[in-house]
């Protein structure tokens, strides 16, 4: 697992958007797994000038039951395939009511090229939540309470907040031939520090991440701050 530490978060944007252009540049149809949360914001807003027209996209995570301007769809559309030429067509979202058919997709594509993935405060990865296996592949997730008050910041309230999300899973993101990891700001130090240092385990789902070969983890200076 290889650390970067960038002095902000414009820093720490540039070289994500450098690596998935390289990415591109050797296989433009590559198949890029994205999740959604607030981290990958002022990433997508730096790739509407990337041209991912021939990328398969298929995106981490989605709420259940939620409002529709709230959900992962949603903010994808239109944070990036609204901002920049990928074809919507190939761009997949997981379903709550057929997660194993999202598995399906990803072993007809071969497998996922590079996942860009953001860290929670509880160490989750895509809504991966502590006690989730190793093992698991795409399914319906139960959101812990620290998770949900995360999702305060998304504009939810605790009227219509979700009680489950469906994710792919752990299996799937730690399969992927070459991962990209970012985190900024001081919440997300903890989890930081146990996704380096803690030991494997399904408490620690981002831990997980220590296994496969090619990991880059981009933070700034405050999400570092643990170190």
């Amino acid at each position: 697992m290889k650390t970067e530490i960038c002095k902000n978060t414009n820093d720490l944007v540039e070289i994500a958007v450098k690596a998935i252009q390289n990415q591109l540049n050797t296989k433009p149809d590559s198949v890029l797994a994205l999740a959604c949360g607030e981290t990958m914001k002022p990433l997508w807003a730096s790739l509407a000038g990337v041209s991912m027209k021939e990328a398969r996209v298929l995106c981490v995570t989605e709420l259940c039951g939620a409002e529709e301007v709230k959900t992962c769809r949603h903010a994808l559309t239109e944070g990036l395939i609204e901002k920049s030429d990928l074809r919507p067509e190939n761009c997949f979202f997981p379903d709550a009511d057929a997660p194993e058919a999202y598995d399906r997709l990803i072993d007809a594509l071969g497998g996922i090229d590079l996942a860009v993935l953001g860290i929670g405060e509880d160490c989750h990865i895509g809504y991966n939540e502590p006690g989730t296996l190793f093992e698991a592949r795409t399914h319906v997730q139960k959101l812990t309470d620290r998770t949900k008050r995360q999702l305060l910041k998304r504009g939810f309230t605790e009227a219509d907040m979700p009680e489950h999300a469906v994710t792919m899973g752990i299996h799937d993101l730690t399969k992927a031939r070459k991962i990209l990891l970012l985190a900024f700001g001081e919440d997300k130090a903890a989890a930081v520090y146990q996704m380096l240092y803690a030991k494997t385990t399904p408490y620690i789902p981002a831990a997980y991440l220590q296994i496969p070969p090619e990991v880059t983890v981009l933070l700034d200076e405050d999400a570092a701050g643990k170190l």
